[in-house]
């Protein structure tokens, strides 16, 4: 597709006075550049989240010490994810997006040499655990403003959508090649880690490509520069600028915290199941197969995004998550590996559509040269009590059966949600099309 600035421009009326459409997504080249390497690069991310705590577990036998390195990299993004923001709105987000893929591809090489030495120890997994989880925060608010820069505004819904299919996809292949390619025995069940690595470097590349696209030139942040209303900075309100729209917004707080909750109960969930079908004698391969299936019911969700989007936003989160406290309770019944997919495929299916209102009703209303920093602090708020959940996890799986483990999880999860679906202010919310606003204060209402 053309270029963010050249696709602006004919989306202007013409002489005439009538408006030229802006190219159909499949012809805009930066688009689909940036489409194919955050594809390579999510689909890394997914493999290696498959490998490493299964190399855990091979090195320690220890669930504990494989919980404790997702709460290592959870840690590492949350201390990162404010800066991030900062970063984001200040500078080219190309250039960012080139020097975070060179790191985590260096990370994560280091990682495959240590293993296939035989020198691979908990403090180098630890410490690429939290060096990944920097890049992962500085990468994640990047791409969400580099994506805005090539995509016209009428499009990001569709764009949006399209990138579920990135991300759905990423998620049903990565598992199952992920076990498959550590169930390779060669250099030390290396592989995985070295499919990892190249996938960062096809997203560094894709990166490096747009910057000589026509129409690449633009603003600091790598997007086209667009005066604010008020003449204000990338770098007006601070560091916490994101932080005070979110919590200063009732809809947005109440939201994000029922979200900070399910993500905090469900961080070790896949550990949990992990641990569930290795009791059951299933293969690596077959484990990473059954959790790529159950993924598939993102894709197949991507089409239910406008059909979703008829209800309230807050009744379909809330819904979506009831959904999700059955379906854990439901993941403790040990009836092996296509249970397990079926269960995910179902719950899945909605995440399509909770991704897209959380755009619509957050990223979208943030003040331009503040939307990094938006980003960075949703990113922020709602991975806040994942450290805690996935060591949470792993601490219930060294003292209880996975069973009950998942159970525990379940309960945990229903008095969440029924705590924020007294939420008025949630269950009333109404799309930003349909919500009143003040005559006299102009602020949004409802």
């Amino acid at each position: 597709m053309v270029s963010s600035a050249k696709t602006a421009a004919e989306a202007k009326p013409a002489g005439d006075g009538t408006a030229i459409r802006p190219l159909p997504l499949w012809r805009n080249l930066q688009f689909q550049t940036l489409w194919i390497g955050t594809s390579a690069s999510t689909l890394g991310v997914s493999v290696a989240d498959i490998a490493y705590p299964l190399t855990v577990l091979a090195i320690t036998r220890s669930p504990a010490l494989a919980g404790l390195f997702a709460a290592v990299q959870a840690i590492g993004m949350l201390l990162a994810g404010l800066p991030a923001g900062v970063l984001a709105d200040r500078r080219d987000n190309r250039t960012v997006i080139i020097w975070t893929e060179a790191g985590r591809a260096a990370v994560t090489a280091v990682v495959a040499v240590a293993l296939i030495a035989g020198r691979l120890s908990l403090p180098v997994l630890f410490g690429a655990a939290a060096l990944l989880g920097i890049g992962q925060a500085i990468k994640g608010a990047a791409q969400t403003l580099l994506l805005r820069s090539v995509v016209p505004a009428e499009q990001l819904t569709q764009a949006l959508t399209q990138d579920e299919v990135r991300m759905n996809g990423a998620a049903l292949a990565g598992p199952a090649l992920g076990g498959a390619l550590y169930a390779v025995r060669a250099l030390a069940h290396a592989v995985p880690f070295l499919f990892t690595a190249g996938s960062f470097l096809v997203a560094l590349i894709g990166a490096a490509l747009m910057r000589f696209m026509p129409g690449a030139a633009q603003g600091p942040a790598g997007r086209a520069a667009t005066p604010t209303p008020n003449g204000s900075s990338a770098g007006a309100g601070g560091m916490l600028a994101g932080v005070r729209m979110l919590w200063g917004q009732p809809v947005l707080r109440a939201a994000t915290l029922l979200i900070m909750f399910v993500n905090t109960i469900g961080a070790g969930f896949e550990l949990i199941i992990i641990v569930i079908l290795r009791h059951q004698a299933v293969p690596a391969d077959t484990i990473g197969l059954a959790l790529g299936l159950g993924a598939a019911g993102g894709l197949a969700g991507a089409p239910l995004v406008k059909v979703l989007h008829r209800l309230r936003p807050g009744v379909l989160l809330l819904a979506v998550c009831v959904l999700d406290v059955g379906v854990l309770a439901l993941l403790a019944v040990p009836l092996g590996p296509w249970w397990v997919a079926g269960l995910m495929f179902t719950v899945m299916l909605g995440l399509p559509a909770i991704r897209v209102l959380v755009d619509i009703l957050v990223i979208r209303q943030a003040p331009p040269e503040q939307r990094g920093r938006v980003v960075a602090a949703l990113m922020t708020l709602i991975g806040l009590g994942m450290p805690a959940g996935v060591a949470g996890c792993g601490l219930l799986l060294q003292y209880l059966p996975a069973q009950a483990a998942m159970l525990t999880l379940a309960c945990a999860q229903a008095a969440g949600v029924a705590y924020c679906s007294t939420r008025r202010e949630l269950r009333q919310a109404r799309w930003p099309g349909q919500v009143v606003k003040s005559a006299d204060s102009g602020r949004v209402s409802g």
